[in-house]
């Protein structure tokens, strides 16, 4: 048996492995044997690690069980080759059995596993003793923390660990960027982005490409050109990460010639990934030309499509309003690609069929398709149903929507305004008490426009902003002037059995209305450029409605990005062809 001196493990060992990391790891053995050295444990330690990334794990184990007291460096060799996987909380455990406490490169490796096994309890556990230990101000570890909490969907949390790190590096910054943008605190996250610049330090690929995800998400343009600017400076601009997402982010914010022109000159990097990400930036502007022309390069310069490929070619032809060519390349997709359709191309599908009015047959693709429908399902279902007007069905779509969502408001909203299309008072009487029994509240939505790289946010009826009072007077002032170009408020019904001003208060004072009279009124946004909205929520008939006639007061275009897709109002008409 060889014997080993766990107390001389150094960095400076007789014998250098890192000199034969191509090596056989079993030949590199045989020549530690030879040489000598088996009393210094460090040589092991490296062998072990070498064995795992050979995929000689077998040989790893044989030689760790040979290991009398293997320290902290031994342990964490054997954790980090396994991470990802129940083994490596499995050594985890027998490592502190046998009295042997971890460090900071065994706790990230540690958290890293927690993350991607979405093993919560085990992961607070682990927080909890790197506290005792007081490891968790370490950097490492509270970068580790962070994206753990992120992946979990707990932004608050890893938010708190963020601001109790006491040694912040550009590291556990690019963390917290990430798992804000991830996690939808987007204006959080481009804070932390400029603060991280204030305090002197280095972007890196990750907190680039985490800050101008989120400027797309907010379709903050401004923002997204000042962090493209900023990579070019430092030179990540180039990097395929940076590349993407601003390709992405330019898509994003309705740019999609910009994103476009970024594509381009990094096309010589670009993966899949970045195809697919130029590619969705078309189809959510419903331009299935450009997709598809897009999509047949990518297979001419040798790149196979994806998944996301094909969902972002059926995103475009639902936009663009070519619904019964959703199926055919759905079955491209299974048939010539040999790739198996996941719940969201199936999504499009069956909203495709039902805006083709075959609605029967979305249904049935609805109750047949290999996936439990979800509430993204039943919602697509129930918009087609109501803009048919097929009342009974749609009675029918909400009551599963409602299975899944019981506190869903725009079911509600829906099948009240198609009952009462169709005359029937007693049902939405009906329908309006058993909304108030659950206590449903309609969800409030927000919308927001930049202005000189500030993100002002509104919600409905909304008097917190600080020149509330010369908005609502520019929004009276638009509302009147096109009203005299025979604008018609589409009420909803849930407003029937309120009075006539009371009515038009509650539809002239939406979200979406309040940031334009803002964007008209502060002459920030300069003359003859777009307005641009963002929207939580779906875009309300009404303010649809109300913008094509702004176009034409104002002379300039309104261009909205809701939840479903990109409105460009133009000299009184919508890109969306009122299909949304």
């Amino acid at each position: 048996m060889v014997y080993y001196d766990h107390h001389k493990e150094t960095t400076h060992s007789s014998f250098n492995l890192n000199n034969n990391k191509s090596s056989d790891p079993r030949a590199t053995h045989a020549q530690v044997i030879k040489s000598n050295v088996t009393k210094n444990i460090a040589v092991f330690n490296n062998l072990i690690t070498h064995y795992f990334k050979s995929n000689l794990s077998s040989y790893a184990y044989t030689l760790f069980h040979q290991i009398p007291s293997p320290n902290v460096v031994t342990w964490t060799a054997l954790i980090t080759a396994n991470s990802n996987t129940l083994l490596s909380l499995n050594h985890f455990l027998s490592m502190l059995r046998h009295s042997t406490l971890p460090t900071h490169r065994t706790i990230t490796s540690l958290f890293a596993t927690c993350a991607s096994l979405s093993s919560l309890s085990f992961g607070l556990s682990l927080h909890s003793l790197t506290l005792k230990l007081a490891l968790s101000n370490h950097p490492f570890s509270a970068s580790s923390l962070v994206t753990f909490y992120s992946k979990c969907k707990l932004p608050s949390h890893a938010l708190k660990v963020f601001d109790e790190t006491p040694h912040r590096d550009n590291v556990s910054y690019s963390a917290i960027i990430v798992a804000l943008a991830k996690n939808f605190c987007y204006s959080d996250a481009l804070m932390l982005f400029a603060d991280m610049r204030f305090q002197g330090f280095d972007s890196t690929e990750h907190s680039v490409s985490g800050g101008l995800r989120a400027a797309a998400q907010l379709a903050a343009l401004e923002q997204c050109r000042i962090i493209h600017g900023h990579a070019v400076v430092v030179g990540l601009d180039s990097n395929v990460v940076v590349a993407t997402s601003l390709v992405d982010g330019y898509g994003k914010t309705g740019l999609v010639n910009d994103a476009r022109q970024v594509f381009e000159d990094n096309l010589y990097c670009m993966n899949v990934v970045g195809w697919n990400a130029m590619m969705a930036g078309y189809a959510t502007q419903g331009d299935c030309e450009s997709t598809l022309e897009l999509f047949h390069s990518m297979e001419a310069s040798g790149f196979v499509p994806d998944e996301y490929s094909f969902l972002a070619i059926l995103t475009s032809l639902y936009n663009a309003g070519m619904f019964l060519q959703i199926d055919v390349w759905l079955n491209r997709m299974k048939v010539d690609y040999g790739l198996e359709p996941a719940l969201e191309h199936y999504t499009c599908l069956v909203g495709g069929m039902a805006r083709a009015e075959q609605l029967e047959k979305a249904e049935r693709i609805a109750m047949t398709m290999p996936f439990e429908p979800d509430a993204a399902v039943w919602r697509a279902l129930l918009s087609a149903c109501a803009d048919h007007s097929a009342v009974d069905k749609a009675r029918v779509m909400a009551k599963r929507l409602l299975e899944l969502e019981p506190h869903d408001d725009s079911a509600f909203v829906i099948v009240a305004n198609v009952l009462s299309a169709a005359g029937r008072w007693d049902d939405v009487a009906e329908l309006r008490k058993l909304m108030k029994d659950k206590r449903v509240q309609k969800k409030g939505g927000r919308s927001w426009i930049e202005v000189q790289g500030k993100v002002h946010v509104f919600v409905a009826g909304d008097w917190r902003h600080e020149r509330s009072l010369e908005i609502y007077q520019k929004l009276a002032e638009l509302m009147g002037e096109i009203e005299k170009l025979g604008y018609v408020p589409v009420w909803s019904e849930l407003l029937h059995n309120v009075g006539e001003e009371k009515r038009k208060e509650a539809l002239w004072y939406h979200s979406e209305k309040l940031a334009v009279a803002f964007g008209v009124l502060c002459g920030s946004v300069p003359p003859g450029k777009p307005l641009r909205i963002v929207k939580n929520l779906r875009i309300c008939k009404d303010c649809h409605e109300a913008f094509k006639y702004m176009t034409r007061v104002l002379e300039r275009e309104i261009i909205v990005r809701d939840v479903n897709r990109y409105h460009r109002f133009v000299n009184g008409d919508c890109t969306c062809r009122d299909i949304w």
